[in-house]
């Protein structure tokens, strides 16, 4: 497999299963409605398993990155997950950076 897909997919699937845990966290403690937080929260965590598969793909990349601003902007909802989005953001850019150097290195 691709080191550089295989980190994307790494990262996008410890993110889904960070937003299916905030799911709970979205309806107990900040008292968003249960089919709100259900729908927005199972959507974006589905998306982004399904992700893991086209990370392969030239607009895998872009696929990506929309999530991790979608991810972002559930700060409104949670503001925790601002600070999980930017977690999250920083991790796709380092898989991007490390990825990269890794496809380098297996160049040559």
């Amino acid at each position: 497999m691709n080191p550089v897909r295989r980190l994307y997919s790494t990262v996008l699937a410890c993110e889904a299963i960070v937003i299916g845990l905030a799911i709970p966290v979205a309806i107990s403690v900040q008292k968003v409605d249960g089919a709100v937080a259900g729908w927005v929260g199972g959507t974006l965590a589905v998306l982004c398993l399904l992700a893991c598969g086209v990370m392969g793909r030239p607009w895998g990349f872009a696929v990506g990155t929309v999530l991790q601003v979608l991810v972002l902007l559930t700060g409104f909802m949670v503001p925790m997950m601002f600070v999980l989005g930017v977690l999250f953001g920083a991790l796709w850019g380092t898989a991007f950076w490390l990825g990269r150097q890794a496809e380098r290195a297996q160049a040559r």
